[in-house]
């Protein structure tokens, strides 16, 4: 089924078992490649990938001294470096190291100073009213210097390869891009000054390891004014293949359109794959393409030839065994990604380890919760997320467990909420739990009530309420309890709604439906009382969404509140004074609370229960699925 995926592919002198790549993304763990790091990168190559490459490593601190990013200044860092190319080549996967020179503008100040170096003077991302250094010309060819004796330290560590950090805006593209570099000397001005210093680095690499293999990521479109566009990229893609590099790998965005780095769940299946194509047409080199890949969608590539290999970042940390479970024919028993970027990309924004949504093994790869001490019986009341992650943890432990719900199918809110197709991977979610309970010691009992009188409670040894929460449906807005008005889930459950449609509420539930009912062709108008649309989502995701509902034609209405909801409309206070929007269909997309009345219930019969998901505090898919795994992890 996935046989030209799945098949050896070739980079350079290197054979890869497979066209599968784990592509650079920063872990967090730490200033050291330590024990945490290895075991990490171990157990996606015990799954199966055919090349790792480690999240970025500074060859130099002389210009940026960057906290989260292990170094290889010295040859101090050759042991821990071994220890983990020992690891992954124990596991039959190849390893690649990141090395940059640094970040330039979209990274800190330079020690010492106060703003960072660049290719030229251009604003710092972090202060656009401050003005970045630029490099004089022997401080670049110090970096260049500098590069050749951290990738003889990749070799003399035992790696198959150095992965040169490029691309996305980095102070390498910075050179090579034009709206970042207006450099008079030999590095700026004509494309191939501008390409100087990326190909004297593949050099500088080249000559100090020979042995290693070379990959470079060359960003095609960075989706800004000024920025490169695909028609340069094809430019640059011979010259650089030609410079020695056995891998191009393709990707799109900058840090201002950083969306287009971490595609979310809005951009689909595969939104770079075009661009990874097209470069493809230009060289004689392998070529990756990255972003959003599925399995499908990457078999048809590499067999139609599109590209040589692809990249699964945010695939290989929500489920480390993808390679091998496709290679053993159970491609639904391949946990999703649901591309929320919630715990991966949002954990390193805010410089905390990386984590994921769906996956709480990450991190603790090395300390894995074993079997419990003394099996017991675990009932579960609740089928949502949290409830579904206690079951499967629990016995996966040896537990057995019985989990309940009253409704006619697990998945609690995510199943209705799972109806874009832009949500399709929520609802993936709930077939790969169902999936792994089925080889599993688990009972899921669909419409049944549970009360703190029920039977069913009578011979369980732990009591795990996930319940979830309910829709808020203010009293204070009169109106609330006409016909036409409908709060979000019961739209995403099937409640008819008419052509116009007034969305109280802007935050991440009012605006995804906002969109869904848009993409339908409904006449679709936000109305918000904060002064920003979905203010608390991580901004990755965030561009996103504010440029689908521009192009889907949807109205925002911030800074405005709904006074009353009548027969002619929707009567909302702004800054441009009261007005009344017509309506066919209102819906509140206004938050939840906890549900706790069952909670309530079994306290006062004496019950002991513990608490998971949304019932304890209403929260995002993967704070409700870690909390799950720690309770299930200490039963």
């Amino acid at each position: 089924m996935f046989d030209s995926l799945l098949s050896p592919g070739r980079i350079g002198r290197l054979e890869a078992r497979n066209r599968i790549v784990m592509p650079p993304m920063h872990v967090g763990f730490g200033r050291h490649v330590d024990a945490r790091e290895v075991a990490y990168f171990a157990a996606r190559a015990a799954g199966g990938v055919g090349l790792i490459i480690t999240g970025t490593m500074t060859t130099t601190s002389r210009f940026e001294d960057n906290e989260g990013w292990p170094k290889v200044e010295d040859d101090g860092a050759i042991p821990e470096l071994a220890r983990l190319a020992d690891a992954v080549h124990a596991e039959g996967a190849l390893l690649a190291g990141q090395l940059t020179p640094g970040s330039g503008r979209v990274g800190p100040a330079e020690p010492g100073g106060d703003v960072p170096v660049s290719a030229s003077p251009t604003p710092w991302l972090n202060d656009p009213s401050r003005t970045c250094r630029e490099l004089t010309t022997g401080e670049v060819e110090q970096l260049v210097a500098d590069y050749g004796p951290a990738a003889a330290r990749l070799a003399a560590a035992g790696f198959d390869a150095v992965d040169v950090h490029s691309h996305t805006g980095y102070l390498i593209d910075q050179f090579m891009s034009s709206q970042w570099n207006q450099r008079t000397d030999r590095y700026g001005g004509s494309l191939e000054n501008r390409l100087r210093f990326p190909l004297e680095i593949i050099a500088a690499a080249r000559a100090a390891a020979p042995d290693l293999a070379i990959t470079f990521r060359l960003t095609v479109d960075h989706h800004m004014p000024g920025g490169r566009q695909l028609d340069e990229a094809l430019q640059m893609a011979p010259l650089i293949a030609g410079a020695g590099v056995d891998l191009l790998m393709v990707d799109d965005g900058a840090f201002e359109t950083v969306d287009w780095i971490f595609p979310p769940y809005y951009m689909g299946d595969a939104p770079l794959l075009p661009g990874a194509a097209a470069v493809k047409r230009v060289v004689d080199v392998p070529v990756m393409a990255t972003g959003n890949m599925t399995p499908e969608i990457g078999e048809r590539a590499v067999a139609s030839g599109e590209v040589d290999f692809i990249g699964m970042g945010r695939a290989l940390i929500a489920d480390p065994e993808l390679p091998r479970k496709l290679a053993g024919g159970q491609p639904t028993a391949v946990r999703p990604c649901i591309r929320c970027n919630q715990l991966c990309v949002g954990n390193i924004l805010q410089g905390q380890p990386l984590g994921c949504a769906v996956n709480p093994e990450v991190g603790i790869e090395g300390h894995l919760p074993g079997p419990a001490q003394e099996q017991r019986h675990v009932v579960v009341v609740g089928a949502g997320p949290a409830g579904l992650e206690v079951a499967r943890v629990a016995a996966t432990r040896g537990h057995r467990v019985d989990v309940y719900d009253e409704s006619d199918h697990a998945g609690g809110v995510l199943w209705p909420a799972a109806t874009p197709d832009f949500k399709s991977e929520l609802r993936r979610m709930v077939d790969w739990w169902e999936g792994q309970m089925a080889g599993l010691p688990v009972t899921l009992h669909l419409g049944h009530r549970i009360t703190a009188d029920s039977p069913e409670l009578r011979d369980a040894d732990q009591v795990v309420v996930a319940t979830g929460s309910v829709q808020l449906v203010p009293a204070s807005i009169p109106g609330t309890d006409r016909d036409d008005v409908v709060d979000v889930l019961r739209f995403h459950q099937g409640a008819p709604v008419g052509h116009r449609v007034v969305m109280v509420g802007g935050g991440l539930s009012g605006c995804d439906a906002a969109l869904e009912l848009a993409n339908e062709g409904h006449d679709v108008t936000v109305v918000e009382m904060l002064d920003e649309i979905a203010r608390d989502m991580l901004v990755v995701n965030r561009l996103t969404l504010l440029r689908r509902l521009d192009e889907a034609g949807v109205r925002l209405l911030t800074s405005t509140r709904v006074r009353a909801i009548a027969d002619d409309g929707v009567e909302v206070e702004g800054p441009d004074g009261v007005a009344t929007l017509p309506a066919d269909t209102v819906v509140l997309a206004l938050g939840s609370r906890p549900r706790t009345d069952l909670l309530a219930e079994l306290t006062a019969a004496g019950i002991a229960a513990e608490a998971v998901g949304d019932c304890v505090q209403p929260a995002k898919v993967g704070e409700a699925v870690n909390g799950a795994y720690a309770l299930a992890a200490r039963l």
